[in-house]
C-alpha cells in the first residue's frame, strides 16, 4: 500500500510540472514532425498535434515557439498575440502542441518584413539583402500546448 501511495505521489508531482496552455489537447497521439513535414499537402488545413523540443520562443510577446526533432527539422507554432503566451524561458524543454496546420506563402517584400520581425523578436541582427525571393512554409496556428516538465 505504501508503495502504491508513493508511486501515485510521484506521478502526481511529475504531471504537476507540466504547463498546460490554451485549449486542452484533443488528439490522443502526436504525429511526428518528419511525417507532418514530408506529407504537408495531406495535412494542410487539418488539426494536428506534434511533439518536439522547443528550439526558440518569441522574446517579445511569447506568441510563437519553434519545435525541432532529432533530425533538426523545425516547425513554428504561432498563436494570435495574447491568446497563449509561451514562456520565454522554455527553450530546451519538450512540448506537445496542437492546432491547424497551415501553408503560408509570402512575397519577397512580405518575407523581408517577416524576417525583420522574427529577428527583432529573437534579438538577432537581420540583413534584408539576405532575402532574395518570396517564401513558402508551413506552421501550426496553435490552439493549445503542453510544455513538459516546466
Amino acid at each position: 500500500m505504501k508503495l502504491l501511495l508513493a508511486t501515485l505521489a510521484a506521478v502526481s508531482l511529475a504531471s504537476a510540472a507540466d504547463l498546460n496552455l490554451g485549449k486542452p489537447l484533443a488528439a490522443q497521439t502526436p504525429i511526428t514532425l518528419a511525417t507532418l513535414l514530408s506529407h504537408s499537402a495531406q495535412y494542410a488545413g487539418k488539426t494536428v498535434q506534434v511533439k518536439g523540443k522547443i528550439a526558440a520562443v518569441c522574446q517579445e510577446m511569447g506568441c510563437w515557439m519553434d519545435l525541432v526533432n532529432d533530425s533538426g527539422q523545425k516547425l513554428r507554432i504561432k498563436v494570435n498575440d495574447g491568446a497563449i503566451v509561451f514562456p520565454k524561458d522554455s527553450a530546451g524543454k519538450m512540448a506537445i502542441a496542437e492546432g491547424t496546420f497551415t501553408k503560408v506563402v509570402l512575397t519577397r517584400e512580405e518575407a523581408v518584413e517577416q524576417a525583420k520581425e522574427d529577428a527583432s523578436e529573437s534579438a538577432q541582427k537581420f540583413d534584408p539583402a539576405s532575402i532574395k525571393t518570396g517564401v513558402t512554409y508551413y506552421q501550426i496556428q496553435g490552439t493549445g500546448a503542453v510544455i513538459l516538465g516546466h
